[in-house]
Order: structure tokens, then C-alpha cells, then sequence
């Protein structure tokens, strides 16, 4: 069932070897560049607990009571609770927060839809996938996904160059494979467990392959090795830089030291097939949660700019009122995306409801490719007091506050104090190391962008512009390869028909 907060942090504090900056460090609970997220992940926890958010966070199953974010999607409704869960996450915390569990643990689901792909190699792997996600829904793990890898000499095949460059399988015991290698994993040095699975997909002339793996990780197992990037949080003041210090996630480089994975764990091994289809169909369910994410982002950059515009009497402007406008075309599109990928839902290949492919992945173009811009516009907008404006000590020192007291305070309703504060989040937002840091994630976390693009052209329904130029032109079925292409794209067709719109007054 649903774990506390407590617990959660209890179940990390154990042996793993966790190094940040050359330190070794002993409780991530306590850490400081750790604390802020450890935080975050057990706030989603016992807010699963408490009377005003336990049915938004949660469901009753049998007596217990479980995730929403781990809920096997089967309905539309499903769908829209899993949206209202994580606004009512980010909204509670304040911010964005990307790896925390709900937008990786759908991989899991992407993998179960593949089974029929799996029994081809060994049908016990099927059953180890479906173990897997009810052991998720029942003991309600912190669930991270690694994917990247060091790289290495990408021109070579991973037969080619340094065997450990790339994660692989060493050998076969009785009790499981022993694998070694690295990938790259934010938050896995305060998370319960990985999808640990291959990014490559140049195989070689192999049609079996050691590095055609992919597992569940117990991330407190013996010989990892946990390499993390100095975070952000501690090293600048909170008050000027109040996201850094709260939100950000860090990221690691997880060392697998001939690491031992228990058969039970293992999804696929040493099939290539396996693993191409879990890169295909990967970010089926979980490029859900992560798109959303864009979507705060955005209302945090709306926000911040329309503050600045009327702090300072700008709003009005025309010119001003085109800028912010273009934000909420931004800002609507990614919402559009979202909500027709609910609406228009598709049944998946293993009975699960997944959203409409096509218009999540756009959307996920559209959220990752036009960020910058809007970051851009965004700074516009504050103006340029975000990079020039001291820091909360040069407001708080006897022989400055008075000259800053005087430059700062708008008028009766903005202060000194609160121009500080929202000049200090916007540059947190769009200008500090994070906020580049960030914006450099959202656009890699969970592919590249030719990967999204590739997610596009393999679900679009391209049949739909194909039937109506060929009818439109008089063209002949042999024109398209012999195929018939369907008159639309059937979700559509049939989401309009089960809607039909509301007949006019007239009529």
C-alpha cells in the first residue's frame, strides 16, 4: 500500500555508494543538495494520506489503497485523474519537478504491451514485466527509468571499442546475469528502482546481443556505484535563487560493477527484437506526465512576465500585449495537445488505454522545440532588471537598503521587497546555471529531438492526408503502394461520432 514520507526515506538510507563533488555521502535524507528532492518525493507521499488530497493522489483497490501515478490506465477517466494528480503535486510544491516517479513508471507499461515480443524470446519474461507492475502499485516504489549511456566512440559499433562503454551482460549465473557498464539517471541516488534498458540500437551484424538488456535495478544492490554532478541547491543564497535551491534534480552516473540482477528481474536479455521495440514505444504513456511538466513551466513564465508588465505599468502596451499573447498561444497549444490526447485515447496492443499517439507526440515537439523561444520572450518581458539587480544581502545591509528601498518600490502596491523577490524567481527561471540547465534537460530527458520527430512519423495517421488527396485529385489506389488507406484517422471518426455536436437553436 501507499508509503509515508518516513518511509520512503528510511528505505534509502542504506549502503549505496553515492559520491557528489568527491564526497562520499553517507544519508541522501540529509545531504543538501539531496534534502530538497527527498523532500518533494515524500511530500507526494503523504499527500496520499491527508483528508484534503488523499482522493486526488489515491485509489481504494481491494481494501488498499494505491498511487494514482502507478494505476494501470484502462479508461479516459483514468487519464484525467493522473493529470489532476500531478497539477495538484506541482501546485502543492510550488514549482516543476520532473523525476519523481509518475512520468517513468508508464515505460513499464510500454514494455507490457509487447508481450506477445517478449514470448518470443522466453515467455517468463512476460510474466516478469506483469509481476513488476503490480509490485509497483502495491509497494508504491520511488520508480526511475535509465536509459543514456557514456556513448563512447559512437562511429564503432559497442563490439568495437571499450565493452564496458555500454551496459552488458558479463555472464549467466543460476541466481541471474551479471552486467556491467554505466548509465546516466537523474534522481537514482535517492530512488527505490530503475528500468534499466539500452538506448542504442546498432546491434551490430548480431541478431543476439550482450547489450540488448533491459531489467529492473534494486537500486540499494551491491557494486553500484552512484557519480553525481554538484547540484545547484546550496551553493547561492535561497532568497535569490528560490528554484535552484527547491527544484533542482540531481543527476548521476550509475556505475554497474558486475552487478547482479535476479532472473525475476530480467524483461529481456539478449534480444535484439525486445529491445528494439521498447525504444520505439518507450514514451507511449510517460511522454504524458513529462509534456504536462512543460505546460507549468509555461504558466510559470506567464506569470512572471504579466507580474513585471504590470509592476511597471506596461500591460497596456500593444507590443507588450503581443508577447504575452504569444506565451498563451504556447502555453494553449501544449494545453490542446494534452487534452485531445485524453479525449481521443487509443487502446493499446495489450488492453491498456494509451493517449492518441499522434497528438501526444506533437505535442511534445511543440513543448520541447518552442521553449527556448518562449524563454526568450519571456526575459523580454521581465526586462533586463533580472540580470543587474543585487542580491538579498545588498537589500538587507544597513548602508544599502535605503538607496535600494528608494529604486525599488514601485508604488503602494508593489514594495521593495516583492520587485526583489520576482525579479530574483524570474531569473532563477530564465537565466541562472539552472534555468539553462533545465531548459537543455527538457529538451534531451527523454529523447532527442530527431527521436521525437521519429515518434511523429511512426504515429501520425498519414492515411488520412493520403485517402483525401487521392479522392480530391482522382487519383488511383496503385498510386499508394496498393494499400487503402482509411478515409481519416478512425479515432477521430469514431470519437465524432459517439459526440455528434449539438444541433443549432433553428433546428
Amino acid at each position: 500500500m501507499i508509503r509515508t514520507g518516513d518511509q520512503y526515506r528510511q528505505s534509502i538510507r542504506d549502503r549505496r555508494e553515492v559520491y557528489i563533488n568527491g564526497e562520499r555521502v553517507r544519508d541522501v535524507t540529509t545531504h543538501p543538495m539531496f534534502k530538497p528532492l527527498v523532500d518533494i518525493r515524500a511530500r507526494i507521499h503523504d499527500m496520499a494520506h491527508e483528508p484534503m488530497t488523499r482522493d486526488v493522489m489515491s485509489y481504494a483497490e481491494e481494501g488498499e489503497r494505491h498511487a494514482i501515478g502507478n494505476r494501470l490506465p484502462m479508461c479516459v477517466q483514468d487519464w484525467w485523474d493522473k493529470r489532476r494528480a500531478t497539477d495538484t503535486v506541482l501546485e502543492e510544491i510550488g514549482g516543476i519537478v520532473t523525476r519523481v516517479g509518475d512520468e517513468t513508471v508508464g515505460e513499464m507499461w510500454s514494455l507490457y504491451d509487447g508481450q506477445d515480443v517478449l514470448n518470443e524470446a522466453d515467455p517468463q519474461y512476460a510474466r516478469n514485466i506483469a509481476a513488476h507492475i503490480r509490485r509497483v502499485i502495491e509497494n508504491d516504489p520511488f520508480h526511475v527509468s535509465a536509459n543514456t549511456d557514456p556513448k563512447g566512440d559512437r562511429s564503432k559499433p559497442p563490439q568495437d571499442q571499450d565493452p564496458d562503454m555500454l551496459l552488458h551482460v558479463v555472464k549467466e549465473t543460476d541466481a541471474g546475469i551479471i552486467v556491467r557498464g554505466a548509465k546516466y539517471e537523474t534522481a537514482a541516488a535517492y530512488a527505490n528502482q530503475a528500468f534499466v534498458k539500452p538506448t542504442i540500437a546498432n546491434w551490430g551484424n548480431e541478431a543476439y546481443s550482450d547489450y540488448a538488456v533491459g531489467f529492473i535495478c534494486d537500486l540499494s544492490a551491491p557494486n553500484l556505484k552512484f557519480i553525481c554532478r554538484t547540484g545547484f541547491a546550496g551553493r547561492a543564497p535561497a532568497e535569490d535563487y528560490p528554484l535552484a535551491n527547491r527544484f533542482d534534480e540531481v543527476d548521476t552516473l550509475v556505475v554497474f560493477d558486475n552487478v547482479l540482477v535476479p532472473w525475476e528481474n530480467v524483461l529481456f536479455h539478449r534480444h535484439t527484437k525486445a529491445a528494439s521495440f521498447i525504444r520505439a514505444t518507450l514514451h507511449r504513456y510517460s511522454a504524458f506526465a513529462f509534456v504536462q511538466r512543460n505546460l507549468k513551466l509555461a504558466d510559470m513564465m506567464i506569470g512572471a512576465a504579466l507580474f513585471n508588465a504590470r509592476q511597471t505599468g506596461l500591460e497596456k502596451q500593444q507590443a507588450v500585449q503581443e508577447k504575452l499573447a504569444q506565451l498563451a498561444v504556447y502555453r494553449e497549444g501544449i494545453n490542446a495537445h494534452l487534452t485531445a490526447a485524453i479525449t481521443l485515447a487509443e487502446r493499446s496492443p495489450g488492453g491498456l488505454l494509451m493517449p492518441n499517439q499522434s497528438l501526444l507526440y506533437t505535442g511534445r515537439v511543440l513543448a520541447c522545440s518552442e521553449l527556448h523561444h518562449m524563454m526568450h520572450i519571456a526575459r523580454e518581458l521581465c526586462g533586463g532588471q533580472i540580470c543587474v539587480t543585487p542580491d538579498k544581502a545588498a537589500f538587507d545591509a544597513e548602508e544599502t537598503r535605503p538607496w535600494l528601498e528608494k529604486f525599488y518600490t514601485v508604488n503602494a502596491a508593489w514594495s521593495a521587497e516583492d520587485r526583489r523577490r520576482l525579479l530574483a524567481f524570474a531569473r532563477d527561471l530564465l537565466n541562472s546555471d539552472y534555468a539553462g540547465h533545465r531548459l537543455t534537460f527538457q529538451l534531451f530527458a527523454q529523447s532527442p529531438p530527431f527521436a521525437h520527430l521519429a515518434a511523429v512519423w511512426r504515429n501520425f495517421g498519414w492515411n488520412g492526408p493520403l485517402a483525401f488527396v487521392r479522392k480530391s485529385a482522382g487519383l488511383s489506389d496503385r498510386v499508394v503502394s496498393g494499400t487503402t488507406p482509411a478515409e481519416g484517422d478512425p479515432a477521430v471518426r469514431q470519437w465524432f461520432a459517439e459526440n455528434p455536436p449539438p444541433l443549432k437553436a433553428a433546428e
